[in-house]
């Protein structure tokens, strides 16, 4: 368990990057509350050294313990921090998100009302309208921002290809559980997925960066 991290399929991360045409950085952490700071620093300074990292953004919808933190990181490492997300309704960002191309799958529940049929079901406009009615009804955050679940994200418009996975494997322990991707691969994109993945990398598209 991390209080910083997502852990779930980590390795197929590497696809990610792959399909942005982005380098990608590893630091092994072992998740232990508050010293895992420690290694996400040493990541990000040596992402800033390496790469000529300028600043961080984050994902932060509500968490005031991951984003006090990252901020706290980037300042002393003289980097900016951006939380563009910061506030948003979860559930107009997961609408956008699912209106603007991207595909995204759960892969980690640990949330009353949240059961095992969630694990690999693709967070599609059916699903967040499920999704937020049961964090009404159960009282957690539709956004995940309490660790409720862990998504992976599949396609998006800065992916030149998009991720297919071929097998995974769903760990379930009564009431939390995770899917493990065994295998995936990067696949082309249809015609149209294309052209969006081509529109976003043309002259203005920089925006985009803040809606991941």
């Amino acid at each position: 368990m991390s209080y910083m991290f997502h852990f779930p399929n980590l390795r197929w991360t590497a696809l990610q990057a792959e399909a942005m045409g982005v380098p990608q950085l590893t630091v092994r952490t072992e998740g232990v509350k508050e010293e895992e700071l420690a290694d996400l620093e040493k990541a990000l300074g040596e992402a800033k050294s390496k790469f000529g990292l300028e600043g961080v953004y984050t994902g932060a919808l509500a968490s005031v313990y991951q984003k006090s933190r990252v901020e706290r990181i980037c300042q002393s490492l003289g980097l900016d921090c951006l939380s563009p997300l910061w506030g948003v309704d979860p559930e107009a960002h997961l609408r956008r998100l699912a209106g603007e191309g991207f595909s995204v799958i759960m892969v980690s529940v640990s949330a009353l009302g949240l059961d095992q049929g969630w694990l690999g079901r693709e967070l599609d406009e059916e699903a967040i309208g499920e999704l937020v009615a049961l964090g009404r009804k159960y009282r957690f955050h539709a956004g995940l921002e309490g660790g409720e679940g862990e998504t992976f994200v599949l396609d998006d418009p800065l992916f030149s290809r998009r991720i297919s996975v071929r097998s995974a494997v769903k760990h379930w322990r009564g009431d939390s559980g995770h899917l493990e991707i065994s295998d995936a691969v990067l696949v082309p994109k249809s015609g149209k997925q294309r052209q969006s993945a081509s529109e976003e990398r043309a002259p203005g598209a920089r925006d985009t960066l803040s809606r991941i």
